[in-house]
């Protein structure tokens, strides 16, 4: 934690925005699906992006149908940090409380370049 912290960068974020670890680069926008366990993801449509708390190995076989990944826990060495990068989904990790403020249906566009989740505004 005290190499760099003396120059942290924060970008300017929107409001609403969630902020988290920059994981694999690139833009997605589409519908949050919220899957807390894996048993949840068969309802998982292609294209979607994909909100939860982690992912290990038997996550995988919904990555390949998502467009993006929001993780509440995770760094750049995590599972869901390595496989979104071989796919090459956008995915921004370790974004406290994800699924909870997140809700399922909404449509968010996540940069994994910046590590930045834009939320619809709630209605």
């Amino acid at each position: 934690n005290e190499i760099g912290s003396r120059y942290a960068y924060a970008p300017v974020v929107a409001s609403g925005a969630l902020r988290g670890i920059s994981a694999s680069q690139g833009r997605a926008t589409g519908v949050a699906r919220i899957a807390r366990t894996v048993d949840e993801t068969p309802r998982i449509e292609k294209g979607a992006i994909l909100v939860c708390p982690f992912t290990d190995p038997g996550w995988t076989a919904v990555l390949d149908r998502v467009s993006a990944v929001v993780t509440e826990t995770g760094g750049l060495l995590s599972h869901a940090a390595v496989i979104c990068r071989e796919y090459g989904i956008p995915a921004v990790l370790n974004v406290p409380q994800a699924t909870e403020r997140i809700r399922d249906g909404q449509i968010v566009t996540v940069d994994g370049g910046a590590g930045i989740v834009e939320v619809e505004c709630r209605k």
